[in-house]
């Protein structure tokens, strides 16, 4: 890999990790109710699960969700039903000593299986794999385990760090947000968020 093609790899990454989304909204919904402890495992679980997924990618089983219309659908409505049930259930959360792994289930492997169910994390392995493990007529190239390897080096990266960081923000946010209903606003205002990414999936 090229070192202008590996720069256009990195700049893309960090655009597509920090940007807000439903790791990253729930990372941040996590340490804010439940500490920073509690949220690492869901930190842990997102460059799990997209490695995994990327790797599925390059070796053509995104081609196969994205081009059978009623597969790519089943994904899509499942992680939008999934998120759906999460917003519902964070917006209900109103303080830290109600808010427990009961109310906000999202585990380690849970977090690991949303991104399968992720329409946006489809589209994003086949953009990487189509950027940069095959070339424009469609065939691998040049070193393709070498080019996929990276790709899921560079993204268990950024997805780690990007978790990890709006985590820390709803960390530091804990003790302020335990004042009075502040947490019941954070909490629908984040819920609000999974509800708007569910729906934009659907345009996808």
């Amino acid at each position: 890999m090229s070192i202008s093609e590996l720069t256009a790899l990195l700049l893309f990454c960090t655009a597509m990790s920090f940007s807000p989304g439903p790791n990253t909204t729930l990372s941040t919904a996590l340490a804010a109710n439940l500490g920073l402890q509690r949220a690492l495992r869901f930190c842990l679980a997102v460059p799990t699960g997209w490695t995994l997924l990327m790797l599925a990618s390059g070796l053509g089983l995104g081609a196969l969700v994205t081009g059978v219309p009623a597969l790519r659908w089943a994904v899509t409505a499942t992680g939008v039903g999934y998120m759906l049930w999460l917003a519902w259930k964070l917006a209900r959360a109103g303080q830290l000593t109600a808010v427990d792994t009961a109310r906000l289930n999202v585990g380690f492997w849970q977090g690991v299986g949303l991104q399968f169910v992720n329409i946006k994390a489809w589209m994003l392995a086949l953009t990487l794999t189509a950027g940069w493990v095959v070339n424009a007529a469609g065939q691998p190239a040049p070193n393709p385990g070498e080019r996929l390897a990276i790709i899921c080096a560079v993204m268990v990266f950024f997805a780690f760090s990007s978790n990890l960081t709006y985590a820390l923000v709803g960390s530091l946010l804990r003790g302020w947000l335990a004042q009075g209903q502040r947490l019941l606003w954070f909490n629908r205002v984040l819920a609000g968020v999974l509800v708007a990414t569910a729906l934009w999936m659907l345009t996808l």
